[in-house]
Order: structure tokens, then sequence, then C-alpha cells
């Protein structure tokens, strides 16, 4: 019988397709490949990975916490594993889709993440306007941070201590200049990553997780690429609506327990709607969001 490999234990800190940076528990980085079918590794996931001629391969994944990720009906885009805090980030300076915001919301709710929204460039001209555009998500208790990544990330760097967050926005938002100035070492390091993952140069094209320099409670943060959507068809629909921070309370009270909350008499979520408790636009976002679940869940597809 074949005595089973000897394994070191070690967290995923990059990934690119099916090769992985794992950052072993005493130090080293090793650049692993994923055998097999198996389940695939995420930043953030704790990892057995056993070594074989100066490389390494991921034997096993520890139970995770949760797991972030965007899909649509033909793909899925891993983020991060084991998240506490989802940050999403935008700026004045470039058109900002605000339904592609309460998606965030929407995916961090789902995992039982905590949202904080970073509103970033505070130094450009016509800020202030641009952070009332920001007070529907202050409303629904979210907190914004506004702040100057170029000139003081110091409330930022407050927030993700002892954290397992991850960055989400558009480009052009300021996400790498956030990580570059929570890490300064980040760029040398990713450099060196994307080296040894053999992606000649990065654009955040791989995702990538920076610790917390001086945190004793280890936390971390993930970049990720950034991205003009964020579909989340892998939630079920019956869970959907539960995401909705302002339509959670509602739920539960309708006239017909299979109630959509669309039309039907008696619906607790439309009464509260006319009573402007819920804003029209989010019970919308959530029909197209049930809509797009239940569209890749019909037979043959």
């Amino acid at each position: 019988m074949t005595p089973p490999r000897a394994t070191e234990a070690g967290t995923v800190v990059a990934a690119r397709r099916r090769h992985f940076a794992v950052r072993l528990d005493d130090g080293a980085t090793l650049v692993c490949l994923l055998k097999g079918r198996r389940t695939v590794p995420a930043c953030g996931d704790r990892v057995k990975v056993a070594r074989s001629q100066g490389e390494g391969s991921i034997e096993a994944i520890e139970p995770r916490r949760n797991l972030v990720y965007r899909s649509d009906a033909f793909q899925e885009k891993l983020i991060a594993a084991n998240v506490t805090l989802v940050v999403g980030v935008v700026a004045p300076d470039l058109p900002v889709d605000l339904q592609l915001v309460d998606r965030w919301t929407v995916a961090a709710e789902a995992e039982g993440c905590a949202f904080l929204l970073v509103a970033n460039k505070a130094d450009l001209p016509g800020f202030d306007a641009f952070l009332e555009r920001l007070a529907p998500w202050r409303r629904l208790g979210y907190t914004v941070l506004p702040l100057s990544a170029k000139r003081d990330p110091a409330p930022l760097v407050a927030r993700l201590l002892g954290e397992h967050a991850v960055l989400v926005g558009q480009s052009g938002m300021g996400k790498s200049t956030l990580i570059n100035a929570i890490a300064p070492d980040a760029a040398a390091r990713v450099g060196e990553v994307s080296a040894a993952l053999a992606t000649g140069r990065h654009t955040t094209t791989e995702t990538t997780l920076h610790p917390i320099p001086n945190d004793p409670r280890g936390g971390w943060i993930v970049d990720s690429p950034g991205m003009r959507a964020f579909g989340l068809a892998h939630l079920e629909p019956a869970s959907i609506p539960e995401a909705f921070v302002d339509i959670r309370p509602h739920l539960g009270h309708c006239r017909f327990r299979d109630c959509r909350h669309d039309r039907e008499p008696g619906c607790a979520v439309q009464e509260a709607s006319a009573r402007g408790a819920i804003a029209p636009y989010r019970i919308a976002l959530m029909h197209t969001m049930v809509g797009e679940s239940e569209a890749v869940r019909q037979p043959g597809r």
C-alpha cells in the first residue's frame, strides 16, 4: 500500500487558471498546480500541498467559511474564499454602474459578509455631489467611506484590521492605488508571483491576496480584476430576496406563502414599497436576479 504523500499547510495567495501561489505557514511561497478534476481553489483558501521538484500540487482544500464569486449562464469567476468583508470601490471621475454596487451588496449578504463602500478620489472637484449619489447605500445601513488613496488611506486600513476582505470595482476606480497604499510592497510581491505563475505582466488579470501590514490579527485583502458585470446566477432563486437588506424584514408576511412579490394581493414587499420603505428599483433588481437564476436552472441548459 502506497503511503500518503507528506503535505504542508498554507493559504492560496494568487490564482491564474490552474496555477496557484500558496504561502506556506512557514512563510515560504510555493507555486502549485491543481491536479485532477477536483474543486478549484480560490485566494484565501486554506490548502494542503505536496512538494515535488521545487513546485507543489494542491492535495486538499480545507472546509470553507464561504466563497465569493460571480457567475452567469456560461461561466464562473472565483474571487476569494473565507471572506468576512466585501469592499466596493467607486470614484467620481468615471461613470459608476449603480446597479453593480447593489449586486456587490447582495453578494456580500448572500455569503454572510459585511459590506463597505469606499468613495475614492476625495480630492477631485465635485466629490461632495458624488457622495450625495451614494446616500441610498447609507440609508440601507452600509458604511460609505470617503477617502483619497493617494493622500491618506489610513481610514480604510483601520477598517481592514483583522478582516479577510475582497476588493471589487470597475476598472479605473483606483483599486490598484488603494492596494499599493495599504500594502506598500504589493507591487513587488505581485511582480514576483506573476513571474512565477508565468503571466509575464500583472494587470490584475489574476486575483492576488495581500496581508495587511503589522496586523496582529492576520488580516488580508484580495485584489480582483476590474469588472463590468457581477452576475450571481449561482444563488438559489429563493435565497435572493433574503440578500436584500431592505426586503428581508418583509418576507414571510405576505398573504400567500408562494408570493413572488410582484402583483399578488396582500404582498408585504409591495406594500412596504408603497409606503416608501423599499425603493421600487430594488424590487425590480431582485426580480431581474431571480430571473437570471431561474434561467440557468431550466432543463436542457
